[in-house]
Protein backbone atom coordinates (compact mmCIF):
# COMPACT_ATOMS: atom_id res chain seq x y z
CA UNK A 1 0.00 0.00 0.00
CA UNK A 2 1.34 3.42 -1.02
CA UNK A 3 -0.01 6.87 -0.19
CA UNK A 4 0.38 9.98 -2.34
CA UNK A 5 -0.53 13.64 -1.93
CA UNK A 6 -2.52 14.61 -5.04
CA UNK A 7 -4.26 17.44 -6.81
CA UNK A 8 -4.41 21.03 -5.68
CA UNK A 9 -1.92 20.80 -2.84
CA UNK A 10 0.79 19.49 -5.19
CA UNK A 11 -0.05 22.10 -7.83
CA UNK A 12 -0.03 25.02 -5.42
CA UNK A 13 3.17 23.88 -3.69
CA UNK A 14 4.93 24.00 -7.04
CA UNK A 15 3.42 27.43 -7.74
CA UNK A 16 4.31 28.67 -4.25
CA UNK A 17 0.64 29.56 -3.97
CA UNK A 18 -1.35 29.31 -0.72
CA UNK A 19 -3.58 26.27 -0.21
CA UNK A 20 -5.72 25.10 2.68
CA UNK A 21 -6.64 21.47 2.01
CA UNK A 22 -4.76 18.30 1.22
CA UNK A 23 -6.14 15.28 -0.58
CA UNK A 24 -4.55 11.85 -0.68
CA UNK A 25 -4.84 8.77 -2.89
CA UNK A 26 -4.04 5.26 -1.72
CA UNK A 27 -2.69 2.72 -4.21
CA UNK A 28 -2.59 -1.04 -3.70
CA UNK A 29 -5.17 -1.24 -0.91
CA UNK A 30 -8.71 -2.43 -0.29
CA UNK A 31 -11.36 -0.70 1.82
CA UNK A 32 -10.81 -3.26 4.54
CA UNK A 33 -7.10 -2.43 4.68
CA UNK A 34 -7.94 1.17 5.61
CA UNK A 35 -10.72 0.21 8.00
CA UNK A 36 -8.29 -2.08 9.81
CA UNK A 37 -5.98 0.92 10.32
CA UNK A 38 -8.72 3.02 11.92
CA UNK A 39 -9.82 5.07 8.91
CA UNK A 40 -13.49 6.08 8.78
CA UNK A 41 -15.31 5.47 5.49
CA UNK A 42 -17.41 8.42 4.25
CA UNK A 43 -17.73 7.85 0.49
CA UNK A 44 -20.79 6.22 -1.07
CA UNK A 45 -20.09 6.18 -4.83
CA UNK A 46 -16.50 5.17 -4.20
CA UNK A 47 -14.50 4.58 -1.02
CA UNK A 48 -13.24 7.78 0.60
CA UNK A 49 -11.87 7.62 4.13
CA UNK A 50 -11.00 10.06 6.88
CA UNK A 51 -7.60 9.68 8.50
CA UNK A 52 -8.01 8.65 12.16
CA UNK A 53 -5.95 11.61 13.40
CA UNK A 54 -5.73 14.36 10.76
CA UNK A 55 -9.28 13.76 9.41
CA UNK A 56 -7.95 14.49 5.91
CA UNK A 57 -9.55 12.63 3.02
CA UNK A 58 -7.90 9.51 1.61
CA UNK A 59 -9.43 7.95 -1.52
CA UNK A 60 -8.61 4.60 -3.05
CA UNK A 61 -7.12 4.87 -6.53
CA UNK A 62 -9.92 4.57 -9.06
CA UNK A 63 -10.84 4.61 -12.74
CA UNK A 64 -14.02 6.01 -14.28
CA UNK A 65 -16.15 4.88 -17.22
CA UNK A 66 -18.82 7.02 -18.85
CA UNK A 67 -22.24 5.41 -18.37
CA UNK A 68 -24.73 8.22 -19.00
CA UNK A 69 -25.19 11.96 -19.34
CA UNK A 70 -24.07 14.65 -16.93
CA UNK A 71 -21.39 14.69 -14.30
CA UNK A 72 -23.09 11.85 -12.38
CA UNK A 73 -23.02 9.55 -15.41
CA UNK A 74 -19.94 7.54 -14.45
CA UNK A 75 -19.11 4.10 -13.11
CA UNK A 76 -16.10 4.03 -10.78
CA UNK A 77 -13.77 1.03 -10.59
CA UNK A 78 -11.43 0.79 -7.63
CA UNK A 79 -9.21 -1.82 -6.13
CA UNK A 80 -5.57 -2.65 -5.39
CA UNK A 81 -4.90 -3.26 -9.09
CA UNK A 82 -5.63 0.36 -10.12
CA UNK A 83 -2.38 2.25 -10.67
CA UNK A 84 -1.55 5.80 -9.68
CA UNK A 85 -1.22 6.78 -13.34
CA UNK A 86 -4.71 5.44 -14.07
CA UNK A 87 -6.11 7.44 -11.17
CA UNK A 88 -4.38 10.64 -12.30
CA UNK A 89 -5.56 10.13 -15.90
CA UNK A 90 -9.22 10.63 -14.91
CA UNK A 91 -8.52 14.16 -13.62
CA UNK A 92 -9.46 17.31 -15.51
CA UNK A 93 -6.27 19.34 -16.04
CA UNK A 94 -2.65 18.29 -16.21
CA UNK A 95 -1.76 20.70 -13.41
CA UNK A 96 -4.22 18.77 -11.21
CA UNK A 97 -2.93 15.36 -12.31
CA UNK A 98 0.31 15.29 -10.33
CA UNK A 99 1.14 13.41 -7.14
CA UNK A 100 3.84 13.57 -4.48
CA UNK A 101 5.15 10.53 -2.68
CA UNK A 102 6.13 10.35 0.99
CA UNK A 103 9.71 11.34 0.15
CA UNK A 104 8.66 14.47 -1.72
CA UNK A 105 9.20 13.15 -5.26
CA UNK A 106 6.74 14.45 -7.87
CA UNK A 107 4.92 11.93 -10.07
CA UNK A 108 3.89 13.75 -13.25
CA UNK A 109 2.88 11.40 -16.07
CA UNK A 110 0.89 13.97 -18.08
CA UNK A 111 3.12 17.06 -18.21
CA UNK A 112 1.63 19.10 -15.39
CA UNK A 113 4.92 20.71 -14.39
CA UNK A 114 5.56 21.80 -17.98
CA UNK A 115 2.10 23.34 -18.16
CA UNK A 116 2.68 25.14 -14.85
CA UNK A 117 5.86 26.64 -16.29
CA UNK A 118 4.08 27.62 -19.50
CA UNK A 119 1.09 28.97 -17.55
CA UNK A 120 -1.32 26.74 -19.45
CA UNK A 121 -4.62 25.12 -18.41
CA UNK A 122 -4.66 21.95 -20.50
CA UNK A 123 -6.86 18.83 -20.30
CA UNK A 124 -5.33 15.47 -19.45
CA UNK A 125 -7.15 13.36 -22.05
CA UNK A 126 -10.10 13.32 -24.43
CA UNK A 127 -12.16 11.96 -21.53
CA UNK A 128 -12.31 15.59 -20.38
CA UNK A 129 -15.36 16.09 -22.62
CA UNK A 130 -17.32 13.38 -20.79
CA UNK A 131 -17.94 15.62 -17.74
CA UNK A 132 -19.75 18.93 -18.41
CA UNK A 133 -18.88 20.26 -14.96
CA UNK A 134 -15.28 20.58 -16.12
CA UNK A 135 -16.24 23.55 -18.29
CA UNK A 136 -17.01 25.53 -15.15
CA UNK A 137 -14.02 24.16 -13.27
CA UNK A 138 -11.57 25.27 -15.97
CA UNK A 139 -13.19 28.73 -16.02
CA UNK A 140 -12.81 28.87 -12.24
CA UNK A 141 -9.12 27.99 -12.41
CA UNK A 142 -8.72 30.70 -15.05
CA UNK A 143 -10.20 33.19 -12.58
CA UNK A 144 -7.89 31.97 -9.80
CA UNK A 145 -4.65 32.09 -11.76
CA UNK A 146 -5.15 34.86 -14.33
CA UNK A 147 -2.90 37.20 -12.35
CA UNK A 148 -0.10 34.63 -12.70
CA UNK A 149 -0.46 34.63 -16.48
CA UNK A 150 -2.43 31.40 -16.97
CA UNK A 151 -4.64 30.90 -20.03
CA UNK A 152 -6.79 28.04 -21.33
CA UNK A 153 -5.02 25.95 -23.99
CA UNK A 154 -6.58 26.21 -27.43
CA UNK A 155 -7.36 22.49 -27.72
CA UNK A 156 -8.95 22.51 -24.25
CA UNK A 157 -11.08 25.51 -25.19
CA UNK A 158 -12.19 23.61 -28.30
CA UNK A 159 -13.36 20.71 -26.11
CA UNK A 160 -15.22 23.15 -23.86
CA UNK A 161 -16.95 24.60 -26.93
CA UNK A 162 -17.94 21.09 -27.97
CA UNK A 163 -19.43 20.39 -24.53
CA UNK A 164 -21.32 23.69 -24.58
CA UNK A 165 -22.81 22.90 -27.99
CA UNK A 166 -23.72 19.34 -27.00
CA UNK A 167 -26.44 20.30 -24.54
CA UNK A 168 -24.80 18.45 -21.64
CA UNK A 169 -24.49 21.61 -19.58
CA UNK A 170 -28.26 21.40 -19.14
CA UNK A 171 -27.77 18.19 -17.14
CA UNK A 172 -25.92 20.04 -14.36
CA UNK A 173 -28.01 20.64 -11.27
CA UNK A 174 -28.74 24.21 -10.24
CA UNK A 175 -27.10 23.56 -6.87
CA UNK A 176 -23.88 22.39 -8.50
CA UNK A 177 -23.84 25.35 -10.87
CA UNK A 178 -24.15 27.76 -7.96
CA UNK A 179 -21.39 26.04 -5.98
CA UNK A 180 -18.95 26.44 -8.87
CA UNK A 181 -20.07 30.01 -9.54
CA UNK A 182 -19.78 31.02 -5.89
CA UNK A 183 -16.25 29.60 -5.77
CA UNK A 184 -15.33 31.48 -8.94
CA UNK A 185 -16.80 34.73 -7.62
CA UNK A 186 -14.47 34.43 -4.65
CA UNK A 187 -11.36 34.16 -6.82
CA UNK A 188 -8.77 36.86 -7.60
CA UNK A 189 -10.22 37.76 -11.05
CA UNK A 190 -13.87 36.66 -11.12
CA UNK A 191 -14.48 38.42 -14.43
CA UNK A 192 -12.21 35.88 -16.10
CA UNK A 193 -14.60 33.10 -15.12
CA UNK A 194 -17.32 34.70 -17.22
CA UNK A 195 -14.94 35.61 -20.07
CA UNK A 196 -13.93 31.97 -20.45
CA UNK A 197 -17.55 30.81 -20.30
CA UNK A 198 -18.48 33.39 -22.95
CA UNK A 199 -15.59 32.33 -25.19
CA UNK A 200 -16.62 28.69 -25.14
CA UNK A 201 -20.34 29.37 -25.58
CA UNK A 202 -21.29 28.11 -22.12
CA UNK A 203 -23.07 31.21 -20.84
CA UNK A 204 -25.96 31.19 -23.33
CA UNK A 205 -26.20 27.42 -22.85
CA UNK A 206 -26.53 27.91 -19.08
CA UNK A 207 -28.83 30.94 -19.23
CA UNK A 208 -29.98 32.64 -22.41
CA UNK A 209 -29.13 36.35 -22.48
CA UNK A 210 -26.54 36.44 -19.71
CA UNK A 211 -23.66 36.64 -22.17
CA UNK A 212 -25.03 39.88 -23.66
CA UNK A 213 -25.65 41.38 -20.20
CA UNK A 214 -22.00 40.83 -19.23
CA UNK A 215 -20.21 43.55 -21.17
CA UNK A 216 -16.43 43.85 -21.22
CA UNK A 217 -16.71 46.99 -19.09
CA UNK A 218 -18.82 45.19 -16.47
CA UNK A 219 -16.37 42.27 -16.33
CA UNK A 220 -13.49 44.69 -15.80
CA UNK A 221 -15.48 46.33 -13.00
CA UNK A 222 -16.06 42.90 -11.47
CA UNK A 223 -12.32 42.16 -11.48
CA UNK A 224 -11.67 45.43 -9.65
CA UNK A 225 -14.34 44.89 -6.98
CA UNK A 226 -11.90 43.40 -4.47
CA UNK A 227 -13.85 44.83 -1.53
CA UNK A 228 -17.03 42.92 -2.34
CA UNK A 229 -18.06 39.54 -0.99
CA UNK A 230 -19.42 36.70 -3.11
CA UNK A 231 -23.08 37.76 -2.83
CA UNK A 232 -22.29 41.35 -3.81
CA UNK A 233 -20.09 40.21 -6.70
CA UNK A 234 -22.95 38.08 -8.00
CA UNK A 235 -25.28 41.07 -7.75
CA UNK A 236 -22.74 43.14 -9.65
CA UNK A 237 -22.45 40.49 -12.38
CA UNK A 238 -26.23 40.59 -12.88
CA UNK A 239 -26.65 44.35 -12.50
CA UNK A 240 -27.10 45.08 -16.21
CA UNK A 241 -30.03 42.69 -16.47
CA UNK A 242 -33.60 43.78 -16.21
CA UNK A 243 -35.43 42.86 -13.03
CA UNK A 244 -37.45 40.05 -14.63
CA UNK A 245 -34.40 38.56 -16.37
CA UNK A 246 -32.44 38.71 -13.12
CA UNK A 247 -35.27 36.89 -11.33
CA UNK A 248 -35.24 34.18 -14.00
CA UNK A 249 -31.49 33.79 -13.59
CA UNK A 250 -31.78 33.46 -9.80
CA UNK A 251 -34.57 30.91 -10.19
CA UNK A 252 -32.61 28.94 -12.80
CA UNK A 253 -29.54 28.72 -10.57
CA UNK A 254 -31.50 28.43 -7.31
CA UNK A 255 -29.34 31.23 -5.95
CA UNK A 256 -29.42 31.42 -2.13
CA UNK A 257 -31.75 34.07 -0.74
CA UNK A 258 -29.11 36.55 0.43
CA UNK A 259 -27.42 36.69 -2.97
CA UNK A 260 -30.62 36.62 -5.04
CA UNK A 261 -32.34 39.33 -3.00
CA UNK A 262 -29.36 41.64 -3.32
CA UNK A 263 -29.12 40.97 -7.06
CA UNK A 264 -32.82 41.73 -7.52
CA UNK A 265 -32.50 44.95 -5.52
CA UNK A 266 -29.56 46.04 -7.67
CA UNK A 267 -31.28 45.16 -10.96
CA UNK A 268 -34.34 47.19 -10.01
CA UNK A 269 -32.94 50.09 -7.98
CA UNK A 270 -29.47 50.91 -9.37
CA UNK A 271 -30.90 52.98 -12.25
CA UNK A 272 -32.85 55.10 -9.73
CA UNK A 273 -30.33 55.85 -7.01
CA UNK A 274 -28.26 58.75 -8.39
CA UNK A 275 -29.41 61.40 -5.91
CA UNK A 276 -33.16 60.81 -6.29
CA UNK A 277 -35.80 63.15 -4.90
CA UNK A 278 -37.16 62.59 -1.39
CA UNK A 279 -40.11 60.41 -2.43
CA UNK A 280 -37.94 58.18 -4.64
CA UNK A 281 -35.24 57.93 -1.99
CA UNK A 282 -37.74 56.96 0.71
CA UNK A 283 -39.32 54.32 -1.54
CA UNK A 284 -35.86 52.96 -2.32
CA UNK A 285 -34.84 52.76 1.32
CA UNK A 286 -38.10 51.10 2.26
CA UNK A 287 -37.65 48.57 -0.52
CA UNK A 288 -34.22 47.75 0.93
CA UNK A 289 -35.81 47.27 4.38
CA UNK A 290 -33.37 49.81 5.80
CA UNK A 291 -34.97 49.83 9.26
CA UNK A 292 -34.65 46.13 9.99
CA UNK A 293 -31.73 45.14 7.74
CA UNK A 294 -29.17 47.96 7.54
CA UNK A 295 -26.55 45.53 6.20
CA UNK A 296 -28.57 45.11 2.97
CA UNK A 297 -28.40 48.85 2.31
CA UNK A 298 -24.65 48.76 2.98
CA UNK A 299 -24.08 45.97 0.44
CA UNK A 300 -26.35 47.68 -2.09
CA UNK A 301 -24.39 50.93 -1.82
CA UNK A 302 -21.11 49.03 -2.20
CA UNK A 303 -22.32 47.57 -5.49
CA UNK A 304 -23.75 50.95 -6.52
CA UNK A 305 -20.37 52.63 -6.04
CA UNK A 306 -18.79 50.14 -8.41
CA UNK A 307 -21.54 50.90 -10.93
CA UNK A 308 -20.71 54.60 -10.87
CA UNK A 309 -22.76 56.03 -8.00
CA UNK A 310 -20.81 59.08 -6.77
CA UNK A 311 -19.37 58.68 -3.29
CA UNK A 312 -21.25 61.79 -2.18
CA UNK A 313 -24.57 60.29 -3.24
CA UNK A 314 -23.81 56.99 -1.49
CA UNK A 315 -22.77 58.78 1.70
CA UNK A 316 -25.91 60.93 1.58
CA UNK A 317 -28.16 57.89 1.31
CA UNK A 318 -26.31 56.15 4.15
CA UNK A 319 -26.63 59.24 6.37
CA UNK A 320 -30.28 59.56 5.42
CA UNK A 321 -30.97 56.00 6.49
CA UNK A 322 -29.28 56.63 9.85
CA UNK A 323 -31.33 59.79 10.34
CA UNK A 324 -34.61 58.08 9.46
CA UNK A 325 -33.98 55.26 11.93
CA UNK A 326 -34.01 57.85 14.72
CA UNK A 327 -37.52 58.97 13.78
CA UNK A 328 -39.82 56.68 15.75
CA UNK A 329 -43.55 56.38 16.17
CA UNK A 330 -43.28 56.78 19.95
CA UNK A 331 -42.68 60.54 19.86
CA UNK A 332 -45.64 61.09 17.53
CA UNK A 333 -47.89 58.88 19.65
CA UNK A 334 -47.06 61.10 22.63
CA UNK A 335 -48.29 64.01 20.52
CA UNK A 336 -51.65 62.29 20.09
CA UNK A 337 -51.20 60.66 16.67
CA UNK A 338 -52.66 57.20 16.18
CA UNK A 339 -53.93 54.85 13.51
CA UNK A 340 -53.77 56.04 9.93
CA UNK A 341 -52.82 59.57 11.00
CA UNK A 342 -49.79 58.18 12.86
CA UNK A 343 -48.53 56.40 9.76
CA UNK A 344 -49.02 59.48 7.59
CA UNK A 345 -47.24 61.75 10.09
CA UNK A 346 -44.35 59.31 10.45
CA UNK A 347 -43.92 59.12 6.70
CA UNK A 348 -44.11 62.90 6.33
CA UNK A 349 -41.40 63.44 8.95
CA UNK A 350 -39.14 60.97 7.20
CA UNK A 351 -39.82 62.59 3.84
CA UNK A 352 -39.04 66.07 5.20
CA UNK A 353 -35.81 64.81 6.77
CA UNK A 354 -34.79 63.24 3.47
CA UNK A 355 -35.62 66.43 1.59
CA UNK A 356 -33.35 68.47 3.84
CA UNK A 357 -30.48 66.00 3.48
CA UNK A 358 -30.78 65.70 -0.29
CA UNK A 359 -30.93 69.46 -0.81
CA UNK A 360 -27.61 70.12 0.93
Amino acid sequence: MQTYLVGGAVRDQLLDYPYHERDWVVVGATPQDLLDQGYQQVGKDFPVFLHPESKEEYALARKERKSGTGYHGFICDFGPEVTLEEDLQRRDLTINAMAQDTEGHIVDPYGGQRDLQQRRLRHVSEAFSEDPLRVLRVARFAARYKHLGFRVADDTLALMQHISASGELATLSAERLWVEMARALGERDPGEFFRVLKNCGALPALFDGWDTALSDALLSTLDQALDLGVEARFALSASDMGHSQCRSLCDRLKVPNQASNLALHCARLLPLCKLPDADEALAMLESLDYLRRPEVLGEFLQVARHRGLPSQAAETLARAADALRSITAQALMEQGYKGKALGEALREQRRDTLQRLLSR
